[in-house]
């Protein structure tokens, strides 16, 4: 049976409570899934089981009354296909229309001696006519029967009818592939009996124009069971309803594996596509794809439907990203984090009395909590920073140095760049406290600078230094669990060897980037392996199974 489905147009979905076991591949457990949409897609790299999963589905439709199609990726019996061109003068018209729209050709039938049809092409262009079999390209052949699979409609009395195409986007162009898709959502919109599934390797069919059509997605993934998305909440349809207009073709990769690193911006995807061969076992990347999904916002719209759809994306950010940014409002939420925080109860004990109130440490420790309790003391360092003044800070330096080990010239420099930055970013912004750049700054100068600003700054104040970096550790720490890897010295130049980058914002990327790339194309492995250790050693958690 199927029930209409209200979001600003009438969706047909379909209702069938459909369990499927293949202990070789899921052990013991079982994939279950009650509603479908009317266009399904079964995604997953080779060898997770989509076709056997199809095959399961079809049999349970088959045996709950309705009219089941299976087109395997061989296509069956051509030649009986081809006879229905003959037969069927409606999808006859219809795919001559296709044939002299799109390739200026007309197909027709003749007889052959033991009385079956020949399919015969006419290239209308140069006058000349040749056998469908022996002359025509892959394309062509595959287009045709996948359309004549596709006009076909049942006459039987079914509940319903169901089509499974496996991997249609054989021989076709990504231009046909498009167009077949096309079709099929013209299908559906003339008949609300039809559901067709689609088990596919191409980002081409991933077709996805509302967020009702992502709950028609299911994912096969290696040695684990299928999974989809039951429901979506009124939060995240606005989400998706914003992004998915967005959503390219490249992004679609994520997909057809769960190996795939999602990154901010196109730098940050060269220096680690770069930098992936590097890894201790470069062949555990087999498989693995760098992302670049243009902004912080859209890593936390990969986040939430990678989290929603089962599918073990991995996200490599910039620093900034633990202060503001949907990616925060997901990884915060997420429940791998929430349970990694549970373990760590019991050890972190001592260290949330430190930094928690009696009151605070009664209600449940959220990662949002940690990250809020290090944003209060980034902007107390900063206030306190701000109000001494240079001079101050030389006196200071200058006073304890008898009783102090001497403070190096590159730390003062360092000390007086970080003065120049927060002093220019409070003249841009009115309530530079409340900028996640500006929180940023501040964390990355105690990564740096950490003795000698416990030395600068008042005792009430400096004693929290050490607590800072306790807490950004920890913080760190519960993203990895959710798989999100956040870069603690800032963002990818910060790590960059040819030029030295201090603090955030980074202007000039295109040419940092440059002179970086040309420097691991030409350095020899070895060198490459220990200049950029840290990003590798990054990369390599990032590719391990979880």
């Amino acid at each position: 049976m199927f029930f209409p489905y209200f979001s600003r147009k009438i969706i047909t979905m379909f209702e069938l409570e459909s369990r499927v076991k293949i202990p070789f591949l899921w052990g013991k457990s079982v994939f279950k899934k009650k509603n479908w949409s009317q266009i399904n897609l079964i995604v997953g790299p080779n060898g997770s089981g989509k076709t056997l999963l199809a095959q399961g589905l079809a049999d349970q439709f088959k045996k709950a009354g309705y009219s089941v199609s299976f087109i395997k990726s061989d296509r069956g019996n051509r030649k009986k296909q081809l006879t229905l061109l003959k037969t069927n003068a409606k999808i006859r018209g219809k795919i001559e229309t296709v044939l002299s729209s799109m390739f200026g050709k007309s197909i027709k039938f003749i007889e052959d001696i033991d009385g079956t049809l020949i399919p015969i092409v006419e290239n209308k262009a140069w006058n000349v006519e040749y056998m469908l079999e022996d002359a025509e390209c892959h394309g062509l052949k595959e287009i045709i029967l996948l359309l004549i699979s596709l006009y076909q409609k049942s006459s039987e009395n079914s509940l319903g009818e169901c089509i499974f195409f496996d991997e249609p986007e054989l021989h076709l162009h990504p231009q046909f592939q498009t167009f077949f898709m096309n079709e099929i959502r013209k299908e559906v919109q003339h008949s609300s009996r039809r559901i067709f599934f689609l088990i596919s390797h191409s980002p081409f069919f991933i077709d996805l124009r509302t967020p009702e059509d992502l709950t028609g997605v299911i994912a096969c993934h290696i040695n684990k069971v299928p999974t989809s998305i039951v429901e979506l909440s009124g939060e995240d349809d606005i989400l998706f309803r914003k992004f998915l207009p967005r959503f390219n073709t490249y992004h679609k990769q994520f997909f057809f594996s769960d190996n795939q690193i999602f990154v901010e911006g196109y730098t940050d995807q060269q220096m680690f596509t770069y930098l992936l061969p590097f890894i201790d076992n470069e062949y555990s990347a087999a498989g693995t794809g760098i992302i670049d999904v243009g902004g912080k916002d859209e890593l936390g719209v990969f986040c939430k439907v990678c989290s929603l759809l089962g599918t073990n994306g991995r996200i490599i950010t910039d620093l900034d990203s633990l202060f503001s940014g949907k990616l925060r409002d997901v990884f915060s939420q997420d429940q791998r984090v929430c349970q990694w925080l549970d373990k760590q109860k019991e050890k972190q004990e001592a260290f949330y009395n430190l930094i928690f109130s009696e009151k605070e440490i009664n209600l449940d420790i959220t990662l949002e909590k940690l990250i809020r309790k290090l944003e209060r003391f980034l902007v107390d360092i900063g206030k306190s920073i701000i109000d001494i003044s240079s001079a101050d800070i030389k006196s200071e330096l200058k006073k304890n140095s008898e009783n102090q080990s001497q403070i190096s010239r590159h730390d003062l420099e360092l000390l007086e760049f970080l003065l120049q930055k927060l002093a220019l970013l409070q003249e841009k912004h009115e309530n530079a406290e409340t900028i996640d750049t500006y929180k940023t700054v501040l964390l990355q100068a105690i990564g740096l600078i950490p003795e000698l600003l416990e030395r600068i700054l008042p005792e009430k104040i400096a004693v929290t230094i050490p607590l800072v970096k306790n807490l950004s550790a920890l913080v760190l720490a519960a993203a990895e669990a959710a798989r999100v890897y956040i870069l603690p010295k800032g963002c990818i130049e910060h790590y960059y060897t040819q030029n030295q980058i201090l603090f955030m914002p980074v202007s000039a990327k295109d040419r940092l980037f440059r002179n970086e790339l040309d420097f691991i194309q030409n350095a020899h492995r070895k060198v490459v392996r220990k200049k950029y250790a840290e990003l590798i050693n990054l990369l390599q958690k990032a590719c391990t199974p979880s």
